[in-house]
């Protein structure tokens, strides 16, 4: 089992993180970032008072996966995931960050998340049964809850603080941060998400959808040139995976991701405000098996 949250939330015991999201600590070493995965899980837009076992270990190691498989696709920001060739500060923790900590290069990120769909699902479902359109890409009528798009789709989306991300136009990302930038980062994301897919299809997995970061470094060029994939890349929190051989559309489909937690919170009725439940340990332990196994199914390794 890894180490708790709480735990890891001291990890540097004389420094905050510079940056704590629901799931990541971030520490700033001026142009490199140690991004820290820890097992907090949040539902609902809340973080829990249960975390998940090894969860922090999936979402580091899942990504280092797919940044080395798509590393002639895209530049990444991933340095490494080696402890030893961390700041000396945090080598000192090097048995607690081993295997949930990647050091990165230091970006701007961009305001906007870049999403791909390959199936009808989430709020995607939600703006066609309203309107018809995803993002303003118009659909075909009567298609159903899950199932299949004729072509991939790429619907970017604000990054909000808190709640949820609100679905944009390519017109309104494209004020956000540039056509040209915008772009590049829709080829990007639609190329990544199709490899990504196809090698998860051969391992029983389909990827409905998925989102992925870019940042800008420094350098003469134009700044679509100077894009780099940031944050995860097609893990369980980032993407919709479902498993292939219970896929029946026309409705929500199994996940490997919060599904055991989401409806064990729907099922006592929380009003979604604090005070925040903890989750039974048997809903803690069938999430873990849940994202040990994506990972399993996509690298084909045993966690480390």
């Amino acid at each position: 089992m890894s180490p708790s949250a709480a735990v890891l939330e001291t990890v540097l015991t004389h420094r905050a993180p510079d940056r704590r999201g629901k799931v990541r600590d971030i520490y700033d070493f001026g142009d490199q970032l140690l991004i820290v995965a820890t097992d907090r899980i949040s539902a609902f837009d809340y973080v829990l008072g249960s975390g998940i076992p090894d969860k922090g270990k999936v979402l580091t190691q899942i990504s280092a996966f797919w940044f080395g498989r798509t590393a002639e696709i895209v530049s990444h920001h991933l340095l490494s995931v080696d402890p030893d060739d961390f700041p000396a500060e945090a080598r000192a923790h090097a048995d607690l960050l081993r295997g949930r900590s990647m050091l990165v290069r230091r970006t701007t990120p961009l305001p906007v998340e870049f999403v791909a769909r390959g199936y009808l699902s989430g709020s995607g479902w939600k703006d066609y049964q309203r309107t018809g359109r995803v993002c303003g890409i118009q659909l075909p009528p009567g298609l159903r809850e899950s199932d299949k798009l004729p072509e991939p789709i790429f619907t970017p989306a604000t990054k909000a603080e808190s709640g949820h991300d609100l679905n944009i136009t390519e017109e309104e990302a494209a004020r956000l941060v540039g056509p040209d930038v915008l772009a590049e980062a829709r080829r990007l994301t639609l190329r990544l998400y199709r490899d990504g897919a196809a090698h998860a299809t051969a391992h029983g997995i389909i990827v409905a959808d998925t989102k992925f970061e870019f940042g800008l470094v420094d350098g003469r060029g134009p700044a679509a040139s100077r894009l780099l994939l940031i944050d995860e890349m097609l893990t369980p929190d980032s993407s919709r995976f479902w498993p292939a051989d219970r896929y029946e559309p026309g409705g929500a489909q199994p996940s490997f991701d919060k599904q055991f937690v989401r409806d064990y919170l729907e099922s006592i009725h929380w009003n979604k405000q604090p005070p925040v439940p903890s989750l039974p340990d048997e809903v803690v332990a069938r999430t873990r098996e849940k994202y040990l196994e994506a990972y399993r199914r996509l690298t084909g390794r045993e966690l480390n």
